[in-house]
């Protein structure tokens, strides 16, 4: 397994534009570190346990992206450090992050997260749930989170074309709060769709942000 020959392959495919997060959970650091020395600082963590470990361990100007579904009293232990929240998925969560980030003393980026795939196991907003939550503008006092821009993942299928539109109904959502919300926010501007299956189409759709893991680290080792 060649990590820094794959993590190049990777790279070599993305516009300048578009950011990588290499999916590191269940990897060891040892694979962490030979993604780090190829010049990848961006890793992505689903277990707060585990990213907090390897936050300690490892160098400090990784930037850490929490990618997994994330509980409220898990919060306040990656508060400190993490880069980007990939999956607020409700008004709670989001004042529940900017509380904890207040005692930091930081804003932490957040990304909306939208349910688009068919299956039910996935977690997010549906459309209409985030535009009732924008409306509010409850949000808007929250002056420890940042929010900027949505994620989502698709269905995971063959079908390549009930793909593309799940990531095309996120890149037209996400122009539409741009536009109706987010106007005067330069940096409500990502959109993290793709894994390592798909991230070819969420590319084409519009993807500023791809979360790669098995075609950079191969399989999870459980």
């Amino acid at each position: 397994m060649n990590i820094q020959a794959n993590l190049k392959e990777v790279l070599s495919e993305l516009p300048a534009n578009v950011r990588l997060v290499a999916v590191s959970k269940f990897h060891p650091q040892e694979a962490i570190m030979e993604a780090y020395q190829a010049g990848q600082r961006i890793f992505g963590e689903s277990k707060v346990q585990e990213m907090t470990e390897k936050y300690e361990a490892l160098p400090k100007d990784i930037q850490w992206h929490f990618i997994g579904h994330l509980q409220t009293n898990k919060i306040k232990y990656m508060a400190p450090y993490v880069a980007m929240i990939h999956g607020v998925d409700s008004y709670k969560l989001l004042a529940d992050i900017n509380k904890q980030a207040a005692k930091c003393n930081r804003r932490i980026p957040c990304l909306l997260q939208l349910h688009i795939a068919q299956e039910e196991t996935k977690f997010g907003f549906s459309f209409d749930e985030c535009t009732a939550m924008l409306e509010t503008e409850n949000w808007k006092s929250l002056d420890h989170v940042a929010l900027q821009g949505v994620m989502g993942m698709a269905s995971n299928t063959d079908n390549m074309e009930q793909v593309k539109n799940e990531f095309q109904s996120l890149h037209t959502y996400f122009q539409q709060i741009k536009k109706q919300f987010f106007a005067d926010a330069p940096d409500f501007k990502e959109i993290s769709m793709g894994m390592s299956h798909d991230y070819p189409i969420a590319l084409q759709e519009g993807s500023t942000m791809i979360r790669v893991g098995s075609k950079i680290f191969g399989e999870r080792v459980y």
